[in-house]
């Protein structure tokens, strides 16, 4: 139990501070250029554990599973991950930490459509009392940061849409958790970079100029400002938020089943905040706080409800041997 709580300890330390880290290298990268960087170097730091799990498990990879993983690391890396840093970009590093941590609630939205997973009570009481906090945060009526909010939304729906497809190839495949995230984040590297290699070709740098949306993901670079004077923040945004903080969720998950590595999305949206405020002088509002406390009361719900499944399946596999 010590060990548990040491991994969800440490991987929520990492994953609350991942928005200030990369709100402050946010001005000498830019958003695609960062996103190629820190998943490739924490794809590298997962590699060696899920190379090991799969001699472990006697599995060998064919093309269909890189095909799901070509699927899974467009949803995260492509999609979700550039949304996300854009939101970091426009938005509090706060508000985006809490916006995101409500990809769970469009998880068990997927889980329904596309797995035909049955919403229990719990699911749908904790579900709408998340939605209400997220309400509360994003505030549509007097919404003052409408990119930010959009962006910091659509990074946690796609995140959430690639949980259950991530799922969806656990189950169709036999792939452990640490398999699927460290080979999503090689093949979305991979993806990234042929994209950001796309952007470097004149006719296409110039054509993307001419679109104001696009022209920030001209000419994208790839190891500007790679050097050893931001050394560190690479190195801790790699290597230790991106990989270690993967790696300590899914040992908690080994050691402490599902419902304990769940604390680390749980804790993450009000510790979060307060690290914001603390390091880098972010204002928490009001509205904020209330919501947080929304969504917090929806984690424990949430929280519960798993211990209570994980108990009855334990029960029943108990019965079942008996």
């Amino acid at each position: 139990m010590r060990k548990t709580i040491l991994y969800v300890f440490i991987s929520t330390l990492m994953f609350s501070s991942m928005e200030i880290a990369l709100k402050t290298v946010a001005n000498a990268y830019s958003p695609i250029q960062l996103n190629l960087i820190r998943f490739f170097i924490g794809g590298l730091v997962l590699l060696p554990l899920a190379n090991r799990s799969l001699k472990k498990m006697g599995q060998r990879l064919f093309i269909k599973d890189w095909l799901i993983f070509a699927l899974t690391g467009f949803l995260c890396i492509i999609l979700s991950m550039t949304l996300y840093q854009l939101a970091i970009v426009y938005d509090k590093a706060a508000t985006v930490a809490v916006l995101f941590s409500c990809n769970p609630i469009f998880a068990l939205i997927f889980a329904f459509v596309i797995l035909h997973e049955k919403l229990n009570r719990t699911a749908i009481i904790s579900l709408v009392i998340s939605f209400i906090g997220l309400l509360v945060i994003v505030n549509p009526v007097n919404l003052t940061n409408p990119l930010g909010t959009t962006l910091g939304v659509l990074a946690a729906l796609f995140f959430g849409l690639y949980s259950i497809i991530s799922r969806w190839g656990s189950i169709l495949e036999g792939f452990n958790g640490i398999t699927m995230t460290a080979y999503t984040f090689i093949a979305g590297s991979i993806e990234l970079f042929i994209i950001v290699l796309l952007t470097r070709i004149p006719v296409v740098a110039h054509a993307m100029r001419g679109v104001s949306f696009l022209k920030q993901f001209a000419d994208t670079p790839i190891l500007k400002n790679v050097n050893l004077e931001h050394f560190w923040i690479l190195f801790f945004i790699g290597v230790c938020v991106t990989g270690g903080g993967f790696a300590f969720y899914f040992l908690a998950m080994e050691t402490g089943g599902v419902s304990m590595a769940s604390l680390v999305f749980f804790i993450k949206p009000a510790l979060a905040p307060v690290l914001a405020m603390i390091l880098i002088h972010e204002h928490i509002t009001v509205t904020m706080i209330v919501g947080i406390i929304i969504i917090l009361i929806g984690s424990v719900v949430t929280f519960i409800g798993n211990m209570n499944q994980d108990k009855e399946l334990k029960n029943n596999e108990a019965l079942s041997n008996q």
